[in-house]
């Protein structure tokens, strides 16, 4: 079945074609008597406009893409609504591409994106990726990345302070009394949880009177926590940490989940503190202490930082860093 047109549209609703371009692209004003009648032709058509051609005749596109590693991870669809919103106020729209952390499949949305001619993309990765970002920007397609700080000054950025929010998490579990802190979370190849974990590490060395164990996991999701929990309730008690730094809430809810399960008492045996602050922390079988980052401001200064580069400004600063404060709950109210 075919297509059907602008012409069709006119055809049904007894107007000219140009007065039904105008309908659609708000280019002159059009009575209320037509639009009506335009409207109604197209519901009755099933009329679904092409973007092709009014991007040709503008010059640029009307979208934005939002690149992520793990859109099932709340802290990600968190900022992806604020990017949303900034950009509708803006008159663009958002592709909403998930990467599963997989490098081909990352490689493969930004193909896609550049081939259909976005006028930018925010880009969140776990890997090294400012080569490429680079080389996108270089043939025409500005580029922000997302969730870590960029080494390039050419390259803009908008990142938390994750070595703070990791000294801040530890520092906490310290001031509670912990001694045995662990760090949960992996793989370290990843810039976030290095920083992370080296916050942790300056908070202990600071004390003078802790330890740190770092335990590594593969994956951030509540799995990965389920494990650890297990592994941690199997070691005699005197073995066990009593403060946990978890590198995510998702891990750190799997872990306050299978230790209850396993009889261990949190925060009483075992305070645990997570990162990102997302919204089933709070609601958590015991409320999460947890690392909060400006949810809110991350995604409005992403698309606002995007937008200058697509503009031809150069952003000042180019790089945005944002500090996380600490939100005290029930898993470590000793």
């Amino acid at each position: 079945m075919a297509k059907v047109g602008i012409r069709e549209v006119a055809r049904v609703a007894d107007v000219s074609v140009g007065t039904v371009s105008h309908y659609l692209n708000g280019t002159s004003p059009v009575s209320d008597d037509k639009s009506r009648r335009i409207q109604a032709a197209i519901d009755q058509l099933g009329f679904v406009r092409n973007n092709a051609g009014r991007q040709l005749r503008l010059g640029h596109s009307s979208t934005i893409a939002y690149v992520v590693p793990d859109v099932s991870n709340p802290f990600f669809a968190t900022i992806a609504e604020g990017i949303e919103q900034r950009a509708a106020g803006r008159g663009l729209s958002v592709f909403l591409a998930n990467s599963k952390g997989d490098q081909p499949r990352e490689d493969a949305y930004l193909d896609l994106f550049e081939e259909h001619g976005v006028r930018g993309m925010i880009v969140a990765s776990p890997g090294q990726i400012e080569n490429r970002l680079a080389s996108l920007s270089a043939r025409g397609t500005p580029t922000v990345l997302m969730g870590q700080l960029a080494s390039s000054p050419s390259q803009p950025s908008i990142s938390i302070d994750d070595v703070l929010g990791g000294y801040i998490a530890t520092k906490h579990l310290l001031d509670i009394g912990c001694r045995r802190i662990a760090f949960v979370g992996g793989p370290l190849s990843v810039r976030q949880v290095r920083d992370r974990l080296e916050g942790a590490n300056r908070a202990v060395r600071e004390s003078g009177a802790a330890t740190l164990e770092v335990i590594d996991v593969e994956t951030r999701v509540i799995s990965a926590g389920h494990a650890v929990g297990d592994a941690i309730a199997a070691r005699d008690p005197a073995m066990r940490p009593d403060g946990v730094f978890a590198v995510n809430d998702l891990v750190a809810i799997g872990m306050v989940q299978t230790l209850i399960a396993h009889g261990v008492r949190v925060p009483e045996e075992l305070a645990l503190t997570g990162y990102d602050d997302i919204e089933y922390a709070g609601s958590a079988i015991v409320p999460l202490t947890s690392v909060r980052p400006p949810h809110e401001e991350f995604g409005v200064a992403a698309v606002d930082l995007l937008l200058a580069v697509i503009d031809g400004e150069a952003p000042d600063p180019a790089h945005l860093v944002f500090a996380p404060e600490l939100v005290a709950r029930a898993s470590t109210a000793r």
